[in-house]
């Protein structure tokens, strides 16, 4: 019998061991593992490790055969430098096959019957939902299920690059920012968990005037809510990042106080915080109806039965206007796939994350010393799609080498997809739902959900428990209806 100490992943330093660890915490499915372990995150993207890895889940975790899937496939198929994919002309955008949800029961979905009735059903188990959760539970809420369709960290709150900035354009994200900026900072102290955050700042480029105008106006805003960004010349930017090339920046800001943490234990950390406190939290579990009745939400309906409810939470991110649809319930939200990659590790070099506001490229260095990094695609269309493409790793790595010239030979070696979730201001969806009682919005954050999640579930749980809040007045559903839009300027990605 192989030692428990053997090495499954030799990239990531994965060991049998480290496996069987993952197992005891409550994970068997492979992707899971995988974001526990950081078994198949390195070079091999999985491709030296995935059998033994799936063979020990098979027998240590007793897991059925139609849920061994593998790792998704994904561009660059080996380690490609930024230099060669810079070269290669950026392919155009292939149109997105229909998106097919399996039918039945998901094989790792718990056996157990689902309560007959909560207090408040969560349907969203990301970032949103479970910080919510868990703020509820803090009030002594203990009637609250969380209904996520796949493991915890499928959707955006597991795919995204871990940025939190307080550099926003309007006054409401910018106090909301600095409250979850302190909550990152207190995170291992309060729930327990390192989310390894980093204060090295967010560092804002802009190449044309209009850019440049929108950061001088920003920054005086910004020194009104008492932050400390500046506006600084591009040669000052150069000084603060080596090897940054200033050429063709026309401004840019800094603002020290932002930073950076790792998402996947910024999630369990949430997660766990509300399960001790009496959440429960049912992965693997898809809801396949809302039951509407008199007016108001009346109870929840999925693929392992109805939970009746007075309170229904959709916190789906970009599933929620499907989600939103089981209760006659249209949402003005648009799903639109943005991407990121992850390239070799250097030593530290880059304190700041880097954002260029004309085209959203935007990269920081994480504290293993990758370089991560992504940038949106304006020809994107909406859809559910959550492919990797080439002709993003070509974009992507034409914009990153203008901006760090000296990065040529660094080689991308993992990529994925997430979805924004986008609305026509690029403001959330907040509140009661016109006309159903009981059905409460919490989506449509765009791409800035995962760094105003602490702020927005604190808010969100004292408002259901009765305290008045103009945040769930002014973003409420309605004012798509009245015109009165709520327009958030500064969005990269």
């Amino acid at each position: 019998m192989p030692s428990r100490k053997a090495l499954v992943c030799t990239c990531e330093d994965v060991t049998r061991l480290d496996l069987d660890d993952a197992i005891a915490a409550g994970f068997r499915d492979v992707e899971s593992v995988k974001r526990y372990t950081g078994l198949g995150t390195g070079p091999c993207q999985g491709k030296s490790c995935l059998v033994s890895a799936m063979d020990h889940l098979a027998r240590a975790a007793m897991l059925p055969e139609s849920a061994q899937a593998p790792f998704r496939t994904r561009t660059p198929a080996v380690p490609t430098r930024l230099a060669e994919l810079a070269g290669i002309t950026p392919p155009p955008l292939t149109p997105i096959p229909p998106l097919v949800d399996p039918s039945g029961p998901h094989p790792l979905c718990s056996k157990e019957p689902l309560p007959e009735r909560m207090d408040v059903v969560i349907i969203g188990g990301g970032i949103m939902g479970l910080a919510l959760a868990y703020q509820l539970a803090r009030r002594g809420h203990r009637e609250v299920l969380v209904l996520e369709r796949g493991y915890l960290l499928e959707g955006a709150s597991g795919r995204n690059g871990g940025g939190v900035r307080a550099q926003w354009s309007t006054p409401t994200f910018i106090e909301l920012a600095k409250e979850s900026l302190k909550a990152c900072a207190d995170f291992a102290r309060e729930l327990g968990v390192n989310v390894w955050f980093r204060r090295g700042g967010y560092l804002f480029l802009a190449r044309d005037e209009a850019a440049a105008k929108q950061l001088g106006k920003a920054a005086l805003l910004h020194h009104a809510h008492g932050l400390r960004t500046r506006l600084i010349e591009p040669k000052e930017a150069a000084d603060l990042v080596d090897g940054l090339d200033p050429k063709g920046v026309v401004a840019a800001s800094f603002n020290p106080d932002d930073g950076v943490v790792f998402p996947w234990p910024f999630v369990w950390g949430y997660a766990d915080g509300a399960r001790k406190r009496g959440v429960r939290i049912e992965p693997f579990t898809r809801v396949t109806g809302i039951e509407v009745a008199g007016g108001r939400a009346r109870a929840v309906e999925t693929d392992r039965g109805r939970v009746a409810t007075d309170r229904v939470v959709i916190a789906a991110g970009a599933w929620s206007p499907a989600v939103a649809l089981l209760a006659g319930v249209k949402l003005p939200n648009e799903p639109k796939r943005h991407e990121i990659c992850v390239a070799e590790p250097l030593k530290p070099f880059l304190d700041p994350l880097i954002a260029e506001l004309d085209n959203g490229l935007y990269f920081s260095q994480s504290a293993r010393g990758e370089l991560v990094g992504g940038m949106g695609d304006p020809d994107e269309p909406p859809g559910l799609n959550q492919r990797s493409t080439l002709r993003f790793l070509s974009r992507y790595s034409r914009a990153l080498l203008r901006v760090m010239p000296g990065l040529g030979a660094l080689k991308i070696i993992r990529q994925w997809a997430g979805l924004y979730d986008v609305t026509p201001d690029h403001s959330p969806v907040l509140g009661e739902t016109p006309g159903v009682a009981g059905l409460l919005q919490m989506s449509g954050f765009v791409g800035h959900g995962f760094m105003m999640a602490p702020a927005v579930a604190r808010r969100m749980a004292a408002w259901m428990d009765g305290e008045k809040d103009e945040l769930f007045t002014r973003f409420t559903l309605q004012r798509f209806a009245e015109g009165k839009l709520e327009k958030e300027a500064m969005i990269i990605g």
